[in-house]
């Protein structure tokens, strides 16, 4: 990474921020492309969010991620939204345009990027099942939905909180109870509950009723393989790991900070792993 005066700088803005791959991320495409710039981790406290763009702004950034907990603020913050940002009600792009900051939200382009990298997968036409109704689903659901996909349905332990969420985003809902009964003709099975992660309890579904052509993604990514994803496996089912979201998502925010359209490859997904 070469950094000099005239650098342009960008960062991930979260609480805490110690544990994001984010910088190791962006800071394997400075060096790769040597680029002058780099991207820092910037711990800011619940509260000082407003305060901290407004530093950003002073200091000259480029732009920043932002992550835990601060999307949903950052999204009120942003002087201009992309559509995608508005419809997902979280921010984690943020862009420095004519002096003010535009809000994206990328996490729906990573998701479907590392589809179709990995299981040469689009949604248009498809039957999607969504398993949970957090943050992450929302950014899944809308680009499905926007992908084309001829149906999705999404499922929760808290039924309340999949019916709210399918009846904003224009999907169906069913009951956790029926998650298994309701793989039959699915093409795309996404988990986004923190189930199967590390420290966690594994996601219990049984995958007979899935069909042979469908695809299985995580968006857990540690372990890489999940209890999920290692079953569907088993089955024979296509499957995809969460990392690539995570690499793809950033792709967006480094080609408008530092100019420069980066590729996601194995080099990239060693260094993040590292």
């Amino acid at each position: 990474m070469r950094v000099s005066g005239k650098a342009s700088l960008a960062g991930v803005i979260g609480w805490p921020v110690g544990h994001s791959r984010s910088p190791r991320l962006h800071g394997h495409w400075l060096d790769r492309y040597g680029i002058d710039g780099a991207y820092l981790p910037l711990a800011v406290a619940p509260g000082r969010l407003a305060a901290a763009l407004d530093g950003l702004l002073a200091l000259g950034f480029r732009g920043a991620n932002v992550t835990i907990p601060h999307k949903e603020e950052a999204l009120r913050l942003c002087s201009r939204l992309t559509p995608q940002a508005r419809a997902i009600g979280a921010a984690n792009t943020l862009v420095v345009e004519e002096g003010v900051l535009l809000g994206d939200n990328s996490d729906g382009f990573g998701f479907l990027a590392n589809l179709e990298e990995n299981a040469a997968w689009n949604p248009a036409g498809k039957r999607c099942l969504v398993l949970g109704a957090g943050g992450s689903s929302r950014a899944v659901l809308w680009s499905l939905i926007d992908g084309g996909a001829a149906e999705v349905l999404v499922t929760n332990r808290t039924a309340e909180r999949a019916a709210a969420l399918a009846s904003e985003f224009g999907a169906q809902s069913c009951p956790w109870e029926e998650r298994a009964r309701a793989l039959e003709g699915m093409d795309l099975l996404v988990n986004t509950t923190s189930l199967g992660m590390d420290g966690q309890a594994a996601l219990d579904l049984p995958l007979d009723k899935l069909p042979g052509r469908a695809v299985v993604t995580d968006l857990v990514y540690a372990p890489l393989e999940t209890p999920l994803l290692a079953s569907a496996a088993v089955k024979g089912n296509t499957t995809v790991d969460g990392l690539g979201m995570l690499l793809h998502q950033a792709r967006p925010g480094f080609a408008a900070w530092f100019g420069v359209e980066p590729q996601v490859d194995q080099a990239l997904r060693s260094a993040v792993l590292d």
